[in-house]
């Protein structure tokens, strides 16, 4: 097929990551020899009209929005591959994990101590930062209501700081992302602590259009499974170890686990309320 100029990339993840997916849109360019374009969008992948019109290349999601999008559009993307993070605590597996985190200055200490109080979350349709506290409530084997009150921050990395100045008790947060955040910001480590973690699961796969056919695809996943020097250096900075090759089947347990949390009640943690700024 004739490739679109430029080749247009889109990040639904955090944006404290968004300089490592700038180093894959150039590597992808690189290897396709086609200008690279990226975005952070603004969307939720499910309402985003780009992405909806076929209208995006590479996309940067998160697994339980593409399971749900892929069911709405079955065709239309395909899965190149996931990052397998250094850290030990990965197993040299493509997983991550949703830390929850708390105040270091509050006398939380252990999930049962969260009854009654307020969680703050990224986005509904986020995996790490809401659908993998319904699994927790779930394996709790307490009501939706536990939680006293949920509030949308907006971001992980806002979610981070409404918990360290007191604005909400405790959120789940992308443990690639909270280790991002503990780097560049080396004073949250005695501002905030984990107490929990929920997983593993799948970390966020990259994905393409099938518009390019066969053989570009895989041109764009060896190249993330086989990094040029420019991406390896980039991924070394990123604590990446490697890229490994995954497909639609290795996120279908997450989707199967939405589908029953929403059967069993738990469509809503808390009493959700809008926020009030900030």
């Amino acid at each position: 097929m004739l490739l679109s100029q430029p080749l247009t990339f889109v990040s639904y993840l955090a944006p404290n990551w968004f300089w490592f997916y700038e180093a894959i849109a150039a590597a992808l360019g690189r290897v396709l020899t086609i200008e690279p374009r990226i975005t952070q969008s603004p969307f939720d992948p499910l309402h985003d009209p780009q992405l909806q019109h076929d209208q995006l290349d590479v996309a940067f999601i998160c697994g339980l929005p593409f399971v749900r999008y892929h069911r709405q559009f079955p065709g239309q993307l395909a899965v190149l591959a996931a990052p397998v993070m250094r850290s030990p605590r990965y197993q040299s597996r493509p997983v991550y994990f949703a830390d929850v985190v708390v105040s270091a200055a509050s006398r939380f200490r252990a999930f049962d101590d969260l009854a009654h109080t307020t969680f703050c979350f990224n986005d509904p349709g986020s995996n790490s930062g809401y659908n993998l506290m319904r699994q927790r409530l779930m394996q709790a084997k307490v009501p939706p209501q536990f939680l006293g009150r949920a509030v949308q921050s907006g971001s992980h990395q806002q979610s981070i700081r409404w918990v360290r100045d007191g604005r909400a008790d405790c959120a789940t947060i992308d443990s690639t992302v909270l280790e991002r955040e503990f780097q560049q910001f080396p004073d949250l480590l005695n501002q905030v602590r984990v107490i929990d973690a929920i997983g593993p699961c799948p970390m966020p796969p990259i994905v393409a259009s099938k518009r390019f056919g066969s053989t570009v695809i895989q041109q764009m996943r060896s190249a993330l499974l086989h990094p040029d020097a420019e991406l390896q250096a980039a991924m070394d900075q990123a604590d990446v170890q490697r890229y490994a090759a995954v497909d639609m089947a290795d996120y279908e347990a997450i989707g199967r686990a939405y589908d029953e949390a929403i059967a069993a009640g738990y469509a809503t943690i808390g009493a959700e309320a809008v926020p009030s700024g900030g």
